[in-house]
């Protein structure tokens, strides 16, 4: 009869285990006495069950969501994020039924250095925003680390006023996962938060890696938020994420670093000089604002609703949705190709064999790709694959 256990994560220290508080608890899946467990003396005993939250189905899921129900909205974020491939099927029946009230929202994209002040600028612009009359969501996309697997997710604390309002919606995710990482989990949240009937989203993420690059193919209008003393000219050309950028935001621009902030704004205008525009038919340019003293804000806000209505009616708007589109189906392609390939049980067996005559110099790397993929046989992959939409079918 299945136990909850309880175990070290493999990343842990080996020495002070009295010393070290974090561990990891096995699931509830296969388990149906819940009397048995191991966390409250009461339960395993008997002498106490515990209550389990019901999951709602799947109508539950679209009429909660579609009537702007903000526990629902949250339970069915945490069930498209989830990495229990039982999950899936029941998360994208729920997407599947919020399609049609999907679309109608203003996606922004804002990405900048840690220290930048993003999450401080997204506070005051989400309440300004709040104030205009608008619903505002707020997903913030944190890196996952690449040795314990885990997120802080703490940007929600940066936002003590925005997170109080009624209007808006502050949800903290993971850029880590499976079958499309950041890139499915992000979109499908984006989709749910506009069913939901907010309509600007906000998607920030720290531009440190290729989240930034993600990011900028999911959302409309793309802001970079950045400092001054940025280096010289040629050092900011050199950065790349200032083609992905339609407005460079030139924050802290108060007190003391007012006169730099306008500088370094001249700077950047200089730069932009050089590079393509990212977006068809719009000239990306610098801007002076201060989520401290609010202002320059109103002025943002406009230039964003300006690109709207520039690429609405040029086309450019509806066509790079098409192409975000077609993006998200070709990436997620490649990730299943990706996780069918490893999954295979001969891969896995061949795979310590092979990497241990890489290392010894026996073949070189581009032998050892081409041994793998001559022993990969697709159709014994695909017999062995769960079909995840319809895992009825499955024999």
């Amino acid at each position: 009869m299945p136990e909850y256990t309880t175990s070290k994560p493999e990343w842990a220290p080996e020495e002070n285990d009295d010393k070290f508080a974090c561990g990891v608890m096995s699931g509830i899946e296969g388990i149906t006495d819940t009397t048995i467990g191991n966390v409250n003396p009461a339960i395993k005993s008997g002498a106490l069950k515990p209550k389990r939250r019901r999951e709602p189905t799947v109508d539950e899921y679209v009429d909660g969501i579609g009537n702007g129900d903000r526990v629902m909205l949250s339970r069915a974020i945490t069930l498209i994020e989830s990495n229990n491939p039982s999950h899936f099927p029941r998360a994208q029946r729920v997407l599947q039924g919020l399609l049609p009230k999907t679309g109608k929202a203003l996606r922004i994209g804002i990405t900048g250095v840690p220290g930048a002040g993003k999450s401080t600028l997204i506070e005051a612009f989400g309440n300004m925003l709040c104030d205009m009359g608008h619903h505002v969501a707020v997903l913030a996309v944190d890196p996952t680390s690449s040795v314990t697997r885990g997120s802080i997710l703490g940007d929600k604390t940066r936002m003590g006023t925005l997170s109080r309002r009624p209007e808006v919606f502050i949800r903290p995710s993971p850029a880590g996962g499976m079958l499309g990482g950041v890139a499915r989990k992000s979109r499908e949240t984006m989709l749910l938060c506009e069913a939901a009937g907010y309509d600007v989203i906000l998607v920030e993420t720290v531009g440190v890696g290729q989240s930034e690059t993600t990011v900028r193919s999911m959302v409309d209008f793309f802001m970079l938020v950045v400092l001054t003393g940025a280096g010289d000219d040629l050092q900011g050309i050199k950065k790349g994420i200032m083609e992905l950028a339609d407005a460079i935001v030139v924050n802290k621009a108060d007190g003391d670093n007012y006169v730099k902030a306008k500088v370094t704004r001249g700077e950047y205008e200089r730069m932009i000089e050089f590079i393509r525009p990212a977006t068809e038919g719009w000239q990306t340019h610098a801007y002076l604002a201060s989520a401290l003293k609010k202002t320059g804000l109103k002025e943002l806000w406009d230039i964003i609703r300006a690109f709207e209505k520039v690429t609405h009616d040029s086309g450019v708007f509806q066509r790079r949705r098409e192409e975000q589109l077609l993006d998200w189906v070709h990436s997620m392609v490649d990730e299943h190709l990706h996780n069918l390939f490893f999954d295979d049980p001969v891969i896995q067996g061949r795979m310590p064999e092979i990497k241990e005559a890489v290392l010894k110099g026996v073949i070189s790397p581009t032998q050892a790709v081409a041994e793998l993929i001559n022993m990969f046989d697709i159709e014994r992959a695909a017999k062995r694959h769960v079909d995840l939409l319809h895992p009825e079918t499955q024999k």
